[in-house]
């Protein structure tokens, strides 16, 4: 028999507008209060303990938001999201990271575990390109430049010297943490003596020193599609930092920053530029060549345009990032009205003024008349 699941958003208290910061600490929070060691011997704590782990597995990870925010439970199939936490110690092994941001390195000590020693990811990087609105309706390539941090090629990351391998350390024997006990819970410190590696090398790599890891200069190009607006990250896989003792790189995200333009505003899909027509272009209309960013094109100012009047140039504008469209290109018209006529032009208008039967100001006299 099925049973109906609670939301994930009422489980951890926050409202589905909540930012992911928010989240955490609602987590945070949950966690402590229905933590096991706090709660001895509690079925119902220990099953709020895995339901909040549960609903922070989705909420906490962007994209399993995504699909929860769209389709609820059914997102994720007959699991209905969340992994399924039979017991404790598999939210410490999917949550180990946060668990030692939330509570100061604690660590349950249950079956002896402490911080994995083995190959470990590289952390990610982000790197900020700016780029031009123009770029933004072709896309482009651009080669990026940065120094970052590398897994050693001489020790394979390893930190040992060719033939020589690491001693298991003594004082966390290689845990590379000591735990003591602290009222409801265990408190976990860096190991002292192998500053938390769980390992301690004699013979260091020569190239590395000993540390895995070297500095390197690093140089890119990266393809940055048609449609980016500022904040759009492009992830490009396997391009941040080097991984620690044989672990995989982590990921470079490039976020795009779009500098202001002369011309054009950028609305969304749509462009706006400015066009400033005569008087008496916005009177009896007129056919301009207009700017865009692929050239110059034919724009139709209609008789009796007004100050404000938008133009439209269809699929002028800047492409959809996901592929379906592209917006549009207005021009705002603004009327220059010369505050000087010459004898000829304002003797014509005041015959049309008098045809119109408008009522306009008398013609300046000269001074001796």
């Amino acid at each position: 028999m099925s049973t109906t699941r609670r939301d994930f958003y009422e489980i951890l208290g926050v409202e589905r507008s909540a930012d992911q910061d928010t989240i955490k600490k609602a987590y945070r929070k949950l966690a402590m209060e229905f933590h096991p060691d706090k709660n001895p011997g509690n079925k119902e704590a220990e099953e709020k303990f895995k339901e909040a782990a549960a609903a922070y597995e989705v909420l906490g990870n962007t994209e399993k938001r995504t699909k929860y925010d769209r389709f609820g439970h059914a997102a994720f199939g007959q699991g209905g999201g969340g992994q399924n936490f039979h017991d404790v110690e598999d939210i410490f092994a999917s949550f180990g990271d946060i668990f030692g941001d939330f509570f100061g390195g604690m660590n349950r000590g249950r079956g002896g575990r402490g911080r994995s020693n083995g190959p470990a990811r590289g952390s990610d990087l982000r790197y900020i390109c700016e780029i031009d609105l123009k770029d933004v309706i072709t896309g482009l390539e651009r080669d990026l430049e940065f120094d970052t941090e590398d897994s050693c090629g001489e020790c394979s990351g390893q930190g040992t010297a060719k033939g020589s391998t690491a001693d298991t350390c003594g004082t966390c024997g290689g845990a590379g943490q000591v735990v003591t006990s602290q009222g409801f819970f265990s408190v976990a410190a860096t190991c002292p003596t192998c500053h938390g590696s769980g390992k301690i090398i004699k013979n260091p790599c020569k190239s590395c020193s000993g540390r895995g890891r070297v500095r390197s200069a690093r140089k890119i190009r990266v393809s940055i599609p048609a449609g980016v607006d500022t904040g759009t990250q492009l992830r490009v896989s396997g391009e941040g930092e080097g991984g620690h003792r044989g672990g995989p790189a982590g990921d470079l995200y490039v976020e795009i920053r779009v500098r202001d333009d002369d011309r054009f505003e950028r609305h969304g899909l749509d462009l706006l530029g400015r066009l400033q027509i005569s008087y008496l272009q916005a009177l009896l209309g007129a056919e301009l060549d207009v700017e865009t960013f692929e050239g110059k094109e034919k724009l139709t100012i209609p008789p009796g345009a007004n100050v404000g009047e938008r133009l439209r140039l269809e699929k002028k504008g800047v492409p959809s990032l996901r592929g379906g469209g592209r917006g549009s290109l207005y021009y705002e018209i603004d009327i220059e009205v010369p505050k000087k006529l010459g004898k000829d032009e304002e003797r014509l208008l005041r015959e049309i003024a008098k045809v119109r039967g408008d009522e306009v100001l008398a013609p300046k006299k000269g001074l001796f008349k």
